[in-house]
């Protein structure tokens, strides 16, 4: 998938600033950030990008100039990025995520590895991190299984690990759909299916003990009805991909389709929450 860099230069100490416009371009199907010495860097999918947007007043704070510029980045310049700064990743000392060129730690409970081709979900990302924790303490042996927008697979690979028996990963994107297929195989992992597609994909037919849905709020706050007629009575709904102000208008959706609140995880102002 060929991406869209925008480039936010920022007075040197706005990291108040900063964190406004990263909340506020998130709402706007902006992925991934990074916080530099002069600013901030947003990554959206350049099929979805409008310039247009950036000429929106409310989208920036008052009383401070930005100055932005934007690029789009080749998939093979943004991959190699991606592989070059890649680092394994170990999460609540039972987890490792890395990728087939380090080194293996011995002992670890769980080992996933992933090769890192711009699919979102290695775990850098807290969203991906939250939910992995989450499923380190929600028991899922034996249960079915659905992760949607499941990037690299890594969620699915993990409950798979821990016992799921019939596992569901859906992804619209067809990079990280072919991606996820290689991982599955790579872990040799058993009982996973990968779709391309979105929540278009679910019907009444079949329903699954446990959902994973780590996308965006916009999204999930659409499709979160389409998610519950497709949990099974007395199911774990785990939702991220959204900040800890959007908690209340994400728990107001879905008790409008009968999910309780359970808790939640945040991590530098990202969220993972629970529902049943």
């Amino acid at each position: 998938m060929e991406y869209t860099e925008l480039k936010c230069s920022l007075p040197e100490g706005d990291s108040v600033y900063a964190e406004l416009i990263l909340a506020r371009l998130g709402e706007l199907g902006f992925e991934s950030f990074e916080e530099t010495g002069e600013g901030l860097l947003a990554y959206i999918p350049s099929s979805e990008f409008d310039p247009a947007i950036l000429n929106n007043p409310d989208l920036w704070p008052e009383g401070i100039d930005v100055e932005y510029t934007w690029a789009v980045i080749p998939e093979q310049n943004w991959n190699a990025v991606w592989e070059e700064n890649f680092e394994p990743v170990t999460l609540a000392g039972r987890c490792h995520i890395r990728a087939p060129f380090h080194p293996v730690i011995p002992g670890i409970e769980y080992e996933i590895i992933i090769e890192p081709k711009m699919s979102f979900g290695t775990a850098h990302h807290e969203t991906t991190a939250l939910m992995i924790e989450y499923l380190l303490e929600e028991p899922v042996e034996g249960l079915t299984v659905l992760d949607m927008g499941s990037g690299t697979g890594v969620l699915a690979i993990l409950a798979a690990m821990r016992g799921a028996t019939d596992i569901t990963a859906i992804d619209n994107d067809e990079w990280a759909y072919r991606n996820a297929i290689e991982n599955v195989e790579r872990n040799k992992s058993r009982g996973i299916s990968v779709y391309l597609g979105d929540a278009g994909l679910l019907n009444n037919d079949k329903k699954f003990d446990f959902i994973i849905a780590n996308i965006n709020r916009n999204i999930l706050l659409k499709d979160i009805e389409v998610y519950c007629k497709s949990l099974e009575k007395g199911g774990t709904l785990l939702m991220s991909g959204f900040y800890f102000e959007d908690i209340a208008a994400i728990s107001d959706a879905a008790a409008l389709s009968g999910l309780t609140y359970q808790g939640h995880k945040e991590r530098n102002k990202w969220v993972a929450v629970c529902y049943k």
